[in-house]
């Protein structure tokens, strides 16, 4: 067990158990169960469905772990899935309630009385105190329902299981007067430390509770990372609610999804711009009792429209005894957060994460790359809305007191550097387009530099990825030349960049190319990737220091485990989940329910992926996404999309077309410059118009070179096409027609998701034309 993990607990000599503060917690018992403790009255629960009666995996309160049969155990003939990380059950005990910790000091600069969150009161102060609300299965579709928990007999899985409140108070009572959220007012940082931000989060939830939020209710929060969005989630969930973070990218009719979806009865949103939408929908959501806006002042006042500083000040009314009881009726395998897919098939789903969710995830996502109790800084910059940002900004920092910095609402349209200069983070989670933004910009700086330095500059990336690849290997063998180029190079670009201190460089939530890992690896600033979705509470598989590989997206979270499900001859199998990390079920849709989930309660990603002898996980592709050519064959889009866009410079993103059709062909953008609104411009960027000048060719606009079909830009194209098609497997593998679209994919237009991920479907209905034309199609 970690030194982390042996802060909270000790093995008892006499005892086979864990002990927290003298008290057994989790026993380690050759019987497999969760102790389900009842609560007193609770709501009636809709009927098991048949499928989940028929679970080998409920009997008599036992959740056993699916074992694998002789065949899948053997070297294997017949074998359907491949297994890693095996792990067993356990059975978490009641246990008494021991005496509340001392008083710790209280933060400076607070005035007023205050109430005390480590002085016992009525509120469960103890991991010892795990009593689970009744569960019949391992997942649900109904907001009043709970879960039994993948619990495991040994390591993190057998963790005692803990609300957001509990988890809330283990920070506050030792590192309460550490900073905790930091966010710019008029040009200055402003802090809250870890007891301000809890008593700022208790008093929110006192305002939900006047404002009339019902248990099992959603709070909507539609805006841009801020404390405030923050303390409206974590003050939902304490007030018993469902936290549901909105993109604010959604229209107005998506909005009103969502908010009907969770029945929200209010809607929390930044400012004016965003408060437009809900007053255009207001009338159709019968369960919506209040608007709060948390920034600038109101520009028309309405009949239950609230500013921040009016809304927290309703809670003063709500005694502490009030909230206690509600807090006190949380138990750790009930629904607290929703998060909402992207909905690029169709309506988003509402993944319900219970409180284990989201803190047993928290705990072991952090402890594999060795964070810091109290020393880690990030970021928040990504939108809170997805499962990546939410858990690494707000639930892992809660778990580790670490600082979270709010970065500017323009963050991704250019202030985010300067961000990052004046924090300069510990870890620093990008998607893949953030990154690859940050190459490009490099790219260009560099190729206006001097002969010399670009030669010196040059010299040092290549002993930067030499020594990045030896360290990858296990070898950590400095090549001659490392420490000259480290003091030349390395650390002056590590310091422009604001990733001087950072030990974690997190790429995930969409793939990345070789091209940018690399590059980034020669700048001695290795990208170490994640994998997991929204239905695993964020991460299933982590990449970091000294346990990274190119491509690879990492190994399993400890406690959890990977199954490749029916694997081919090459070890490809679809890639499915277990542990505690594994999410409850959507929301009201107990069909979609049962088919993300199979009877033995994996969780199927959808995603293909196999092992190396490591252990690491790489992913080939997605079930989904395969493209089924006229002839049958299967082929997954993304290598060749990332090989195109390896070997031509001048292309920003590439989407392959052909299934259920006869040959493959492509649909191409150029690199453009994208405007103060995130959008493509018709402007060329510097590493674009690089290419071309390189090529003799003028052309400063995407539109030149596409109205005249710019001979050798064209030519460098297909040229490129060639190559990738060189290496091809097969024929059906090959590119035979390319298109170049008039402007590139962004958020905004619809081609891409808020994470920069490829709309696949969307795209193809947007350009039905050009690929009719493609193919020589009538047009229906």
């Amino acid at each position: 067990m970690s030194e982390i993990m042996m802060s909270n607990y000790k093995m008892s000599e006499q005892e086979d158990s864990i002990v927290l503060n003298g008290v057994p917690v989790i026993e380690k018992s050759s019987e497999s169960c969760v102790s389900d403790i009842p609560l007193g009255e609770t709501e009636q629960l809709p009927p098991v469905s048949k499928l989940q009666q028929n679970s080998p995996l409920v009997n008599g309160g036992v959740v056993d772990h699916p074992q694998p049969n002789s065949e899948s155990e053997s070297d294997g003939e017949g074998k359907d899935s491949q297994e890693t990380a095996a792990v067993e059950p356990a059975m978490i005990t009641p246990a008494s309630i021991p005496e509340a910790p001392a008083k710790p000091p209280r933060s400076p600069g607070l005035e007023g009385p205050q109430w005390d969150p480590l002085s016992g009161a009525s509120v469960p102060l103890k991991l010892s105190d795990v009593s689970l609300a009744p569960a019949e299965q391992l997942w649900c579709s109904f907001r009043n329902q709970a879960v039994k928990l993948r619990m495991t007999k040994t390591g993190l899985g057998c963790k005692a299981p803990m609300t957001v409140h509990q988890m809330f108070l283990e920070t506050v009572e030792h590192y309460g007067d550490l900073p905790a959220l930091a966010s710019k007012k008029e040009g200055q940082w402003v802090t809250l430390t870890w007891r301000e931000y809890f008593q700022q989060c208790r008093l929110a939830a006192k305002s939900f509770l006047k404002l009339g939020l019902e248990r099992y209710h959603g709070v909507g929060i539609l805006g841009f990372n801020s404390p405030e969005w923050f303390i409206s989630d974590i003050g939902c969930i304490l007030a018993g609610g469902f936290a549901a973070g909105i993109y604010t990218t959604n229209s107005p009719e998506a909005c009103q999804y969502v908010a009907d979806n969770c029945e929200a009865n209010v809607l929390v949103v930044e400012n004016h711009k965003q408060l437009l939408k809900i007053l255009q929908i207001k009338d159709k959501l019968p369960h919506l009792k209040a608007i709060v806006q948390y920034k600038d002042e109101l520009q028309q006042k309405l009949p239950n429209l609230y500013t921040w500083a009016e809304f927290m000040k309703l809670g003063e009314e709500v005694s502490d005894e009030q909230l206690n009881a509600v807090v006190d009726s949380q138990r750790a395998n009930q629904c607290c957060t929703l998060i909402y897919t992207s909905g690029t098939t169709g309506n988003p789903k509402g993944v319900m994460l219970s409180h284990d969710n989201i803190t047993w995830t928290s705990n072991a996502a952090g402890i594999m790359p060795d964070l810091k109790h109290g020393e880690e800084v990030v970021v928040s910059y990504l939108p809170l809305s997805h499962v990546a940002a939410q858990v690494n900004d707000m639930w892992i920092a809660m778990r580790f007191a670490a600082v979270t910095y709010f970065a500017e609402p323009d963050a991704l349209k250019g202030s985010l550097g300067t961000t990052l200069k004046e924090v300069r983070p510990t870890s620093f989670l990008g998607v893949p387009r953030v990154w690859e933004k940050m190459q490009e910009k490099m790219k260009a700086i560099g190729a206006k530099s001097s002969g010399m330095r670009k030669r010196v500059a040059d010299w040092a990336k290549s002993i930067g990825l030499q020594a990045s690849y030896s360290a990858m290997n296990g070898e950590n063998l400095l090549p001659w030349g490392f420490m000259l180029a480290n003091n030349l190079v390395f650390k002056k670009v590590h310091w422009a960049m604001g990733l001087d201190r950072c030990r974690n460089c997190l790429t995930g939530a969409a793939p990345i190319t070789r091209e940018t890992l690399e590059y980034f690896m020669s700048l001695r600033l290795p990208l170490y990737e994640l994998y997991g979705m929204s239905e695993s509470t964020g991460p299933h598989t982590i990449s970091w220091e000294n346990n990274f590989k190119i491509m690879s997206c990492g190994k399993v979270v400890n406690g959890c485990q990977t199954k490749l499900d029916k694997p081919d001859e090459d070890g490809n199998g679809e890639i499915c989940f277990w542990g505690r990390h594994v999410f409850m079920g959507y929301l009201n849709e107990p069909e979609k329910t049962e088919e993300a989930l199979d009877q033995e309660g994996w969780l199927h990603s959808g995603d293909l992926g196999k092992h190396d002898k490591d252990n690491f996980l790489f992913i080939t592709g997605r079930i989904k996404e395969l493209i089924i050519t006229a002839g049958g064959e299967n082929i997954p889009p993304v290598p060749i999309e990332d090989a195109v866009k390896a070997e031509t410079a001048i292309i920003s993103n590439a989407m392959l077309l052909g299934d259920k059709l006869k040959f493959l062909s492509m649909m191409l953008t150029l690199k453009c410059v994208v405007d103060d609104n995130g959008d493509p411009t018709d402007d060329l960027t510097p590493e674009a118009l690089a290419f071309c000048q390189q090529r003799g060719v003028m052309a400063t606009k995407a539109s030149e070179i596409i109205a005249s079909e710019e001979p050798a830009i064209y030519k460098a194209i297909q040229e490129g096409i060639e190559r990738v098609n060189a290496k091809a497997n097969s024929n059906a593998q090959r590119v035979q027609k390319w298109v170049i679209l008039d402007r590139d994919f962004s958020i905004s237009g619809g081609e891409l998701g808020p994470t920069m991920k490829l709309k696949r479907g969307v795209v193809v209905k947007m350009f039905q034309e050009k690929i009719n034309a493609i193919y020589g199609m009538a047009q229906e």
